[in-house]
């Protein structure tokens, strides 16, 4: 996994988790802004408790008044309070899902992958040169079959998994617009059995992986590095044994770990562990 970041790193990203995607900048940026907003209502509301605790101490006001007090400091603040994080949704949250969205990658500008969560573990598996998945059915999920891929769908003859929880991805530098960046990634997310949770905190993502649904995300890494995959939904007793790596590679460490781990479509079960 990647080392600990040094207390002036730390301080350099705002003491936030490392980030290794091209968006989290913008999920970090949303971050403080939403704890910018939560300081200042902690300070403004603090300070009206005060000062309502010696306005309305008892010696000034020996006999209670059932009116209370009038006047409409208060109004003016809940409403600067419903501007600014109404701000905050229009400004910032809305274009920033809407930024998400609309620039979603082409597959074919992309690496994808499917993962399937189950309890405990997470499987990746990768298209062949057709870039097109084999069909994967609950129906067909056995002792034999424990992810439920059609082998007689010929889609699917080329396709390859990964070691449970090993999940790798290549860092490809690219050129966008005349912008230097690096290869989108495309995960398909599903669940075999309950509702799982997708997380890389590096990469400011996560997703619900959702029984019989298949829901796409993406993200550009910028680093090469081991990142932590969790779960962030409770999923049962072995919960905590959902944690899996997430790996950034070079392009040549990754054709080497592809043709040395992943086992594909239609080959002899191996004990990948």
């Amino acid at each position: 996994m990647q080392p600990n970041p040094t207390f002036l790193e730390q301080l350099k990203q705002g003491f936030m988790p490392i980030l290794a995607s091209e968006h989290g900048k913008d999920v970090d940026h949303f971050i403080f802004l939403v704890h910018v907003l939560m300081a200042a209502l902690f300070v403004g509301w603090l300070t009206y408790f005060l000062f309502a605790l010696f306005r309305f101490r008892k010696s000034a006001n020996p006999k209670a008044d059932y009116v209370g007090a009038k006047g409409t400091i208060s109004q003016y603040a809940e409403i600067a309070v419903v501007v600014i994080e109404a701000i905050l949704l229009l400004a910032f949250a809305i274009p920033l899902w809407a930024k998400a969205v609309e620039k979603y990658p082409a597959d074919k500008d992309a690496t994808v992958m499917r993962v399937t969560a189950e309890q405990f573990s997470w499987q990746a598996r990768y298209p062949g040169k057709d870039g097109i998945f084999g069909k994967q059915e609950m129906k067909l999920v056995s002792d034999k079959n424990p992810l439920g891929y059609d082998d007689k769908d010929p889609a699917g003859k080329d396709d390859a998994s990964s070691p449970p929880k090993d999940i790798h991805v290549p860092l490809i530098p690219i050129k966008v617009d005349g912008r230097d960046t690096f290869k989108p990634v495309i995960v398909h997310l599903t669940s075999k059995d309950v509702i799982h949770s997708f997380k890389i905190t590096a990469m400011r993502m996560t997703q619900d992986c959702i029984p019989g649904m298949s829901i796409a995300v993406h993200f550009t890494p910028t680093k090469v590095g081991k990142f932590n995959i969790t779960c962030a939904q409770l999923c049962g007793n072995g919960h905590a044994s959902m944690n899996a790596q997430f790996v950034v590679d070079s392009p040549e460490d990754f054709e080497k770990w592809f043709a040395e781990k992943t086992v594909k479509a239609g080959a002899p079960k191996v004990d990948l562990e």
